[in-house]
């Protein structure tokens, strides 16, 4: 909005030139998303606490957990509103990729609302079904994969596979390439799901990640760029790093009320849009087997629930204390502080791993 509005003056002030660069608007948008975090947060957790809009904890779980009973949760409205607002004043709103990322985010987002409604409404700790969730999921990401393979966006997107490493490996999945891309979507929104257990875990990691994906997202919508490092060129794409940045403020400014002891849970509206808009990006980018690494830690949660759930129904035992792995830990006598701290630096390892295969090429 901001870029429609001012940028067409640069012609009688040269001051508004500025508005033309991908960077200087990305810069916008994690600000905009922080200042809007910090303001908003009060007011949004009062109204959640008024409203009675509780987190329901499980008996199955650790005890320690039982003390969070009635913190405000849904906090992932917040992070929804001031991930959009910024993205809507500061992109290219002619841009195409950054409506599908907005659009997969709130369709994530939106199943995990009602999730979290009805989760409040009951007073326990069930929401949607696990067959119910996982449709509206296959149905959201379905929709985004065939727009993007009938779209009319600026030099066709291409349903393709690139590998890190390899830069002369290009496959083709032509009719695969929508189920492709329901499976990355699907599984970060539910990675990111799984990981959202301690205060602030999933949100700080989400930050690394969205950080990463910016330089991304930028690298690969620049020609020059990507020719030099050898990426693949999506024309247009670059738009999306101004999304990505606005993903970084919305998750910095929530971390804000989200840090322990947290003041507000994201719930599985936040969770559910947050791993959406990681794998919406990834897509978009052309960077999908990378996700892996720059999401390495919401993968080895994920893991850590397969391998537990396929140990105990195969052989009767339980490979952890307790899955997702950051319960192991807490019930293997780690603070949470700690046990976040330090998953924090391992998210953070992942994302630079990730950024130094643009020149293991």
């Amino acid at each position: 909005m901001l870029y429609h509005l001012l940028y067409p003056l640069h012609e009688q002030y040269a001051l508004f030139n500025v508005f033309r660069y991908i960077t200087f608007r990305t810069a916008g948008a994690i600000v905009t998303a922080i200042l809007l975090a910090l303001v908003l947060g009060p007011r949004f957790i009062a109204t959640l606490r008024r409203l009675s809009v509780g987190q329901n904890i499980r008996e199955v779980g650790p005890q320690s957990h039982q003390v969070k009973a009635g913190t405000p949760t849904m906090g992932g409205l917040l992070i929804l509103f001031t991930l959009v607002v910024p993205t809507l004043l500061w992109a290219n709103l002619e841009n195409l990729y950054v409506w599908i990322a907005i659009g997969v985010t709130l369709g994530f987002g939106a199943i995990g609302f009602v999730d979290d409604f009805l989760k409040v409404r009951r007073r326990r700790n069930l929401g949607l079904s696990a067959r119910a969730k996982f449709l509206l999921q296959v149905g959201v990401a379905t929709l985004a994969g065939s727009l993007l393979r009938v779209m009319p966006i600026e030099g066709a997107f291409a349903p393709t596979l690139t590998f890190p490493f390899f830069k002369e490996l290009v496959i083709n999945l032509g009719i695969l390439y929508v189920p492709f891309v329901v499976f990355v979507l699907v599984g970060a929104s539910n990675a990111v799901n799984l990981t959202d257990g301690l205060d602030g875990l999933a949100i700080g990691a989400t930050l690394f990640a969205a950080a990463t994906y910016a330089i991304f997202t930028y690298v690969a919508g620049n020609r020059v760029v990507a020719q030099y490092l050898q990426v693949a060129y999506v024309p247009g794409v670059g738009e999306v790093t101004v999304f990505c940045g606005a993903l970084v403020g919305a998750s910095a400014g929530f971390l804000w009320w989200n840090a322990y002891p947290a003041e507000v849970f994201m719930g599985d509206v936040g969770s559910l849009a947050l791993g959406g808009a990681i794998g919406t990006v990834a897509v978009l980018a052309k960077q999908e087997l990378l996700l892996v690494v720059v999401g390495g830690l919401f993968v080895i949660e994920a893991l850590s629930v397969i391998l537990q759930v396929a140990s105990f129904k195969l052989r009767g035992k339980r490979i952890f204390r307790m899955a997702p792995i950051h319960h192991h830990f807490e019930l293997g006598g780690w603070a949470e502080p700690k046990i976040i701290v330090r998953f924090w630096i391992v998210a953070a390892m992942f994302a630079l791993v990730a950024l130094s295969t643009l020149k293991l090429r």
